[in-house]
């Protein structure tokens, strides 16, 4: 068996420290629901590694085979929402520039999206940036679920927030707690570094206070757009197959099936004792000599009258059986918002997608959009959190970024090529403006469209 998966746990001591400070730790209350979400994930636990008693009474070991499906559904979701079509949209076009040439560098949204397949698995993630001021250097880190430690919230979000991880300081591990806190002049980020003792490093090269000026959060908090109705008034978020367990047991025990079906339907061979072979074995004793490899498949029969070789074949079910699996699988699709037509059989067996869905799956329209939603509040916040701090920090000479929004590609629900030449067709025949084009598909405001199309000052006063 696989050695267990070796994940990083929050100390005593981190918990303690904040309890001393009057916050509440709200991770408990979710802790055993995380912890059964991570086993799904990984394909894990009693439903997947069991026992059963044979007819001679021994307990045998049993695994059951998984396509992962739970990790499936996250993956998708992560896949669909965040890639490198996704984009940010600032006022301003020099912030644009900016943002995206930092993201790029830093790798944010190929690294984001494992952010978001994580945190829709598990409820929760988060990102806080990271600053090197020695070396002018800034990073977006991500977070999981079992490093975030939310300290103020209410119903609207999380406000306040800790973020702890290990780190290694001059040679010798520790622990270091990033504290994200309002301030009377902008929000506060705080450090600091634990030893193996639990004991607070004060010489340790971090900055303790770091008073950011920022007005709003310096963290971003990335979850499902599922209401917690696990543990009320919880900060965490719920994972997105929360709904969907009974689903993601009918789709491996389907697939299971089918192959265990194969196992046990393999071609049996009986041989009469007239054909098999014995060896003395000693002290007058003798034992027929093994067959090899194919043991498995040849038995033994007295000897008689009948045939001295007799088959048998028994008759498989895998139509049936893979009936099953594809009825469990659109059960799993309904149950985590994509729809009954998005999972489908691929040729191997496994877990195949709707490379193009249809506008009709309105299912998946509405859940994309509600999770659209949510990921783009948390892009947006700390992309703001950024552009302040380069400019802050970082003596990068930006503009202020005015509203910040986020595009996402929704290419797979509405075919984004053909909608674009058929703009292009009614503005080539004058049914729609350049500039309006450019607002629909370069993100550009109305009057710097109307600049960018050539229109002049007289038609943008109009």
């Amino acid at each position: 068996m696989a050695s267990e998966e070796v994940k990083f746990t929050i100390p005593v001591f981190v918990t303690d420290y904040l309890k001393d400070a009057g916050y509440d730790i709200a991770f408990t209350e979710m802790k055993e629901h995380i912890e059964g979400w991570g086993s799904w994930l990984r394909s894990a636990g009693e439903f997947y590694d069991y026992r059963t008693k044979g007819d001679d009474g021994v307990l045998y070991e049993v695994h059951r085979l998984s396509v992962k499906p739970a990790k499936k559904v996250c993956k998708e979701w992560a896949s669909l929402l965040m890639n490198e079509y996704t984009q940010v949209q600032c006022e301003n076009e020099e912030c644009n520039e900016w943002l995206a040439d930092f993201y790029e560098d830093t790798n944010f949204w190929s690294n984001g999206q494992g952010l978001v397949m994580k945190a829709f698995g598990l409820g929760t993630g988060g990102w806080a940036p990271w600053l090197d001021l020695g070396e002018g250097k800034m990073l977006v880190r991500r977070y999981g679920v079992n490093m975030i430690l939310p300290l103020s919230w209410d119903d609207d979000g999380i406000t306040e927030c800790a973020f702890c991880t290990s780190a290694t300081v001059k040679g010798k591990k520790v622990t270091q707690l990033q504290l994200h806190l309002k301030g009377e002049g902008g929000y506060v980020i705080r450090t600091v570094i634990f030893d193996e003792n639990g004991d607070t490093i004060e010489d340790d090269g971090s900055i303790g206070d770091l008073e950011t000026g920022c007005p709003t959060p310096t963290f971003a908090i990335v979850r499902p757009a599922i209401e917690n109705m696990i543990v009320e008034g919880s900060p965490y978020g719920v994972s997105v197959f929360e709904d969907a367990v009974d689903a993601i047991k009918a789709v491996d025990l389907a697939y299971d099936a089918i192959f265990s079906e194969v196992d046990v339907g393999k071609l049996r061979v009986f041989l009469s004792d007239l054909l098999i072979e014995e060896t003395d074995a000693g002290e007058g004793g003798a034992k027929s000599i093994p067959f090899g490899k194919s043991d498995c498949t040849f038995f033994r029969k007295l000897a008689g009258n009948g045939d001295l070789i007799k088959e048998f074949a028994p008759s498989l079910r895998t139509e049936q059986q893979v009936k099953a699996y594809r009825t469990a699988l659109q059960s799993l699709g309904d149950s985590t918002g994509f729809g009954l037509r998005y999972f489908d059989i691929d040729e191997s067996g496994g877990i195949r997608t709707a490379t193009e869905v249809s506008s009709d799956n309105s299912q998946l329209m509405r859940t994309i959009r509600m999770h659209e939603n949510l990921l783009g509040d948390a892009i947006a916040q700390i992309s703001r959190a950024v552009l302040h701090l380069a400019r802050t920090y970082l003596d990068e000479s930006l503009p202020e970024s005015g509203t910040v929004t986020v595009n996402f590609d929704d290419s797979i629900i509405q075919d984004t090529a053909a909608e674009k030449a058929q703009d292009m067709a009614e503005v080539a025949a004058g049914l729609m403006q350049k500039w309006e084009f450019r607002v629909k598909w370069y993100g550009e405001e109305e009057a710097e469209a109307k600049r960018n199309a050539g229109v002049d000052v007289m038609d943008m006063g109009d």
